[in-house]
């Protein structure tokens, strides 16, 4: 039996470890530094939005839509728009992470937490092994980095405003490593639009308790609150750093735009000095939970070199996903790539043949756009996502952006990829 070894629980890495259980039995290793499950996705919540609805469909038809319903089971809200979005679904933060956790334990994936992995041993580019923060060392035969591209605490002192204890939760767990550094390959690090290093994240959490009645009933009865706010607190430079590309429009610096995610409320317009803000009507007693006024992650520090088969350039068997595979914002984007990570890893495990997700999809086309733009001019600055930016408007441009799901489920059977990725490895072949 073939051993699969997944560095990082996020998105990514829980959708690579669906993949790459597949088929023939294999063990499926998940490590994961914290105690949680999703990493960035414990703050996220936003799917379906604008092209994300597309890439959602895709995947559900691919056979891989096991998270795809689940984030769907656990929405607050669905099918509503807000500024420069539209037909958005919302999950709850406080019930998405125990749900993907009891999924990935029926499948049958071995999930271990509180397992840092800090570093490898290869030999002829082959990854042999990884060590964990315990001196332990973990075989495998296919490794998946799925570590992310923000932290440890020291680069969001270094290149942003601090540390602000968020959902990466560096101090208590340790840092993130990572292994494709750590084989001497060379990674890549984004930039910002001003040419610092790197990219802010692009929103935060208040206490939904501390808002005035008024806009929790907002935030229960539409999963949306927008309060415009006066030109003296209008900060529209704070929208260049951001992340997010989808979200740095006018709109989210014109307004507090707030968004129902179960427990909190997620606060579009980040940065935002807490003094100010109760200056704004509804947000007198105002208290910021994850994120702050003065401080958030700092992402896109570690990009991997990698070809469309998520395979990392210079090693043999070691794959990537999410955020560590690309400039990619977002759940759906961490998905797609997890997927395609997870199923090549466990083919190259069994001797079968790889594949890459065809660009007449936008699954694939993504993949593509992201490795194109790298080597253009202001490439390090770019960010891809199905929800807005340069890659949605790519994606209308060819056609890719698809709200009809009898029209994909035809694309897709021209393809012949109905129902690829929950196919065994001979009926996929078939």
């Amino acid at each position: 039996m073939s051993t699969i070894v997944i560095i990082g629980g996020g998105w990514a890495g829980c959708a690579a470890a669906l993949a790459a259980q597949r088929g023939n039995a294999k063990h499926v290793i998940l490590l994961e530094r914290t105690d949680l499950l999703l990493g960035c996705g414990l703050a996220g919540g936003i799917m379906r939005n604008n092209g994300r609805h597309t890439a959602a469909e895709e995947l559900r038809l691919l056979g891989a839509g096991d998270l795809i319903k689940a984030a769907d089971k656990a929405a607050t809200h669905a099918g509503f728009d807000f500024p420069g979005h539209s037909h958005a679904t919302l999950y709850s933060t406080s019930k998405m992470e125990p749900a993907v956790r009891a999924q990935l334990g029926k499948r049958g994936i071995d999930m271990r937490f509180l397992s840092r992995v800090v570093d490898v041993q290869a030999s002829d580019g082959c990854v042999k092994a990884v060590q964990l923060a315990d001196n332990t060392w973990l075989e495998g035969d296919v490794f998946i980095e799925c570590t992310g591209s923000a932290g440890p605490m020291g680069n969001c002192v270094r290149f942003g405003n601090g540390c602000a204890m968020c959902m990466l939760r560096c101090p208590s767990f340790g840092p993130r490593v990572s292994i494709t550094a750590r084989l001497g390959i060379k990674e890549c690090m984004g930039m910002r639009q001003d040419g610092a290093v790197g990219s802010l994240s692009g929103s935060c959490e208040i206490r939904k308790d501390s808002l005035a009645p008024f806009l929790r009933r907002a935030l229960r009865n539409d999963g949306v609150s927008v309060t415009p706010l006066p030109e003296q607190l209008v900060h529209r430079s704070m929208l260049s750093k951001k992340s997010c590309r989808q979200y740095a429009l006018p709109d989210f610096a014109d307004n507090i735009v707030l968004l129902d995610t179960g427990g909190h409320a997620k606060m579009m317009t980040p940065y935002f000095p807490i003094d100010q803000l109760r200056k704004v009507p509804g947000f007198e007693n105002a208290l910021y939970s994850h994120g702050s006024s003065m401080a958030n992650s700092v992402r896109f520090l570690s990009r991997a070199p990698r070809n469309d088969f998520m395979k990392v350039s210079g090693a043999k068997n070691l794959f990537c996903a999410g955020e560590k595979s690309g400039f990619f914002v977002g759940h759906t984007e961490a998905m797609a790539t997890g997927t395609l990570a997870g199923h090549n890893a466990a083919a190259l495990a069994d001797g079968g043949e790889q594949m890459r997700f065809p660009k007449e999809l936008a699954c694939g086309d993504i993949i593509a756009a992201e490795s194109e733009g790298l080597e253009r001019e202001n490439g390090l600055k770019q960010r891809y996502t199905f929800s807005g930016g340069i890659y949605f408007e790519r994606m209308q441009k060819r056609g890719l952006y698809v709200m009809d799901t009898a029209e994909l489920r035809s694309r897709i059977r021209r393809l012949g990829l109905t129902g690829f990725f929950a196919a065994t490895p001979k009926n996929a072949a078939a």
